[in-house]
């Protein structure tokens, strides 16, 4: 066991006191061989601090020595049990080669045992730990000193860099408060005083936030905790950091409770109460933490499969070989688009073609010429897309033709919306050759026509040639042809979303005009629509036999159909008014509604209904995707309040809540079940289901499921179908339920494998379905469900702004089981899913096995 007694620059410390020289002297050395005297030089090229730490483990003790006494001041290296022999150093007034001797002996015997342990950075955590901790990310300061200094030479006021506006020099807009202590901590580091900074200064702040190095960086990231430089950290200071790295990441719950974790970490850090830790116990925090990482864990086989594939795709250098690989992609995964879409456009093709060649062969061309065909040809094109273009939005027979025949592996049903939207872009081009070519051609070359060339025009004009431009206008083929041109144009413009979802920075007068609510009622002209488009086609100038006038013929059949649709939705949601058992308002505008369940009602997950709300407009249905499980013996849906519609539902249930308890999540709160004194309940009235796209998991052995914010709600009822199915077939095995007839009757449930991935910008979405990730978590016990959050307000793993997030997550959750971030079992992950990876983990895990993503 040895101890060097090393006079460093820095370690010296001369101070008057009761007129009596203080001298602090660091020891350090290595733990084995003679004890040594400060004259030794040789042994001064040892350190303890960050230097040959790969060659030897060192311990580091500072002492005060003053005339005959001596205490110890600091302690590097080592565990609670070194820092209680070195404080024998100053019980009693012997000599200094004795004491010093004495401890020696003593580490010597710890380290025989194997009581002192440093950190071993050859192990994984450690070498992934190592690469993290970097103020210069791939997203920060990836320019180079070039680039700072450009900004530099910008930003400058008389030759110096103002510390507000540091953060914008180095590159970390996002993050000015962080930025701000950073600054501060590289300036105590060299006693700058002064809020500015010369570019060489810069230059040197630099060259340090950019270093490789992770002692210099653990460094870096001390001194910014450790603001009085003093070489120790207070929990103050740690609240102080928690507080900011917590606003840099924006996580709110994080910040109001960072007192609390400050307290954690330093129990945990600092077993004998001295009140502060020091650097050595924040790179053990570092490196012996669990490590947090966004990549997917797997094990050893998959991942020397996925090694082996290199998880890169290969580059093809020829780019025609490289176009008919993406087109043949392309075609694999949107075939059935194709196929319906090019069918359509041949259609209406036909249609224009048909009709153009059968007036080019009239009398009428000879005076009227091209436009008249033109417009003859987009008029049958019209008829057939305001046909067609209610089928999609046949809700109850698009979900019969999805779950009760075979069409869907040809027909995409799920596209039906999109589908809607491109037939009505066909109209606005048919509407407009139309028109156009009425109005600007045909009737300007009637009415210039010669006696001799209006001769045929007669039997459909009349005698009388027009003799002006109104005569047009007034007949009931103009006005009907004009008014249907200004209803579509605003129900069409309404409908974009620019206007629909409230875009537009309008004057408030027009903004009323704009939102949800305009679009509703703007859409539901279409009943005006189709009246004067049967009207305008009945009377024709060009055909007068009733069997030429063929509009009714192609509207009859769809609109019979949608009008047997409303009736039926009219007649459901009469006996379909629910009871509200339970309303929950959550952070992020969510309002979550738990319903009864009426008589009948049955659903799979991932379908979706529509809710309306008298008291919030009697003609008004949204639909909302079921977060509930078939098994479950309530109805509930998620709503985000985005629109006016919303905001409205939203603030009717919020006056019958109450602030949520300590032990609830949510802010506001009402349950019926309890029997609180809580006041009447709006009327809600719900119409469905409807199939949706993820309602056919079941047919697939493993399903992934990737949900975005309020996106993820269909997948939730998914996943509670599946721990549902998991408990039940439990039961079934441990002979508690017995498998009836009923359950026989049950369609397969296939599914044995589910992996949720759910990525949300803020913290406070964890809350909506907190219950449901607990529940995973408590009775997944065969892992059949993997659990992947994802929070893409915390900055990737590595990055300094949430090193102490991650420190902090992997604290809390070895010692409670529960995540700071989402306040669940699932531990989060910080910024976004490498989806490349995640597609290859589950592909090579289940290989020749289907997967169904949703």
């Amino acid at each position: 066991m040895e101890i060097q007694l090393e006079q460093q620059q820095e370690s010296w410390s001369e101070t008057s006191s009761t007129g009596s020289r203080s001298t602090r002297v660091g020891f350090s050395g290595p733990m084995s061989g003679p004890l040594v005297t400060p004259n030794n030089k040789k042994s001064s090229k040892k350190s303890a601090r960050f230097k040959d730490q790969e060659e030897e483990d060192f311990v580091e003790i500072t002492l005060d020595v003053r005339d005959d006494t001596v205490s110890v001041q600091n302690i590097r290296g080592g565990d609670p049990e070194t820092a209680l022999l070195a404080s024998r150093l100053e019980k009693r007034p012997s000599s200094l080669s004795v004491r010093l001797r004495q401890v020696s002996q003593e580490l010597k015997r710890m380290t025989s045992s194997k009581k002192f342990d440093r950190v071993d950075r050859t192990k994984s955590g450690a070498a992934r730990a190592l690469k993290g901790l970097k103020f210069m990310t791939k997203n920060v300061g990836t320019e180079g000193w070039s680039q700072v200094e450009k900004r530099f030479h910008e930003l400058a006021v008389e030759g110096k860099l103002p510390k507000t506006r540091f953060s914008q020099c180095i590159g970390m807009n996002e993050s000015k408060e962080f930025a701000g202590e950073l600054f501060d901590a590289l300036s105590r580091r060299r006693g700058i005083t002064s809020a500015s900074i010369t570019k060489d200064q810069l230059r040197e702040f630099w060259e340090q936030i950019t270093d490789q190095s992770f002692d210099s960086r653990l460094q870096t990231f001390f001194d910014m905790v450790d603001k009085d430089a003093d070489g120790r950290i207070t929990q103050e200071e740690v609240q102080e950091i928690i507080a900011l790295s917590a606003s840099a990441n924006k996580l709110s719950k994080i910040q109001d409770r960072a007192e609390e974790y400050a307290a954690l970490i330093i129990e945990e850090l600092d077993p004998d109460n001295l009140g502060y830790i020091e650097i050595y116990n924040l790179e053990m925090l570092l490196l012996q933490a669990p490590a947090q990482s966004t990549n997917i864990t797997t094990d050893s086989r998959i991942m020397s499969q996925m090694l082996s594939q290199k998880l890169v795709p290969t580059k093809d250098y020829n780019p025609i070989k490289r176009g008919f690989r993406s087109l043949a992609y392309f075609v694999e995964d949107n075939w059935k688009r194709i196929w319906v879409i090019l069918l359509w456009l041949s259609i209406c093709a036909a249609l224009f073609t048909w009709k153009f060649i059968q007036y080019k062969h009239r009398a009428v061309f000879d005076v009227m010429g091209y436009c008249v065909t033109s417009a003859k040809g987009a008029a049958e094109t019209l008829k057939f897309n305001m046909a067609l273009i209610l089928l999609p939005v046949c809700r109850n027979t698009i979900t019969w033709l999805r779950s009760k025949t075979k069409l869907g592996m040809a027909v995409p049903f799920d596209d039906n919306i999109n589908f809607h939207k491109v037939i009505a872009f066909g109209i606005a081009i048919g509407v407009g050759i139309h028109a156009i070519a009425h109005l600007t051609c045909d009737f300007p070359r009637l009415l210039h026509a010669t006696d001799e060339e209006y001769e045929p025009m007669k039997p459909f004009f009349g005698e009388d040639r027009p003799n002006n431009y109104w005569w047009f206008v007034k007949g009931t083929e103009g006005w009907t042809g004009i008014a249907i041109v200004v209803l579509m144009a605003i129900a069409y413009t309404l409908a974009q979303p620019w206007f629909r979802r409230n875009r537009l920075n309008l004057p408030k007068p027009l903004k009323r005009l704009t939102g949800f609510n305009a679009f509703w009622y703007s859409h539901h002209l279409f009943v005006i629509v189709y009246g004067l488009f049967i009207v305008h086609g009945y009377y024709l100038y060009l055909s007068k036999e009733w069997y030429k006038k063929t509009t009714w013929m192609y509207l009859a059949i769809p609109m019979i159909l949608y009008a047997c649709e409303r009736l039926l939705r009219a007649f459901r949601s009469g006996y379909k008014s629910v009871k509200i058992l339970k309303v929950a308002v959550y952070p992020g505008n969510v309002l979550a509604l738990h319903m009864s369940k009426p008589q009948g009602f049955k659903y799979s997950s991932g379908q979706y209904i529509f809710v309306n709300c008298p008291d919030v407009s009697p003609f008004q249905w949204h639909p909302f995707s079921i977060t509930s499980a078939p098994g479950d013996d309530y109805v509930s849906v998620h709503i985000r309040t985005l629109g006016d519609w919303t905001s409205q539902l939203k603030a009717v249930f919020a006056k019958a809540c109450q602030p949520a308890s300590s032990d609830q999540s949510g802010l506001l709160r009402a349950d019926m079940l309890q029997g609180n004194n809580i006041p009447r309940m709006p009327k809600l009235v719900i119409d469905g289901p409807y199939g949706a796209p993820a309602q056919d998991y079941k047919n697939y052995e493993v399903i992934l499921l990737v949900g975005l914010g309020i996106g993820a709600t269909p997948l939730i009822s998914i996943l509670k179908d599946v721990l549902n199915n998991m408990k039940q077939q439990k039961d079934i095995e441990e002979g508690m339920v017995e498998s009836g007839v009923k359950n026989n009757k049950r369609k397969p449930f296939a599914t044995n494998r589910a992996y949720f991935y759910w990525v949300t910008r803020e913290q406070g979405s964890f809350e909506w379905f907190k219950g449901v990730m607990d529940d995973v978590a408590e009775y997944d016990k065969d892992g059949i469900i993997e659990l992947h959050n994802y929070c893409t307000s915390v900055y990737e793993e590595g990055d300094a702004r949430s090193a102490l997030i991650t420190m902090l997550q992997s604290l809390h959750h070895a010692k409670s089981g529960v995540d700071i971030v989402s306040g669940t079992r699932v531990k989060t992950h910080f910024a976004r899913p490498n989806w490349r990876s995640v597609f290859k983990h589950t592909a090579l895990k289940h290989p020749g096995k289907r997967v169904g993503k949703y």
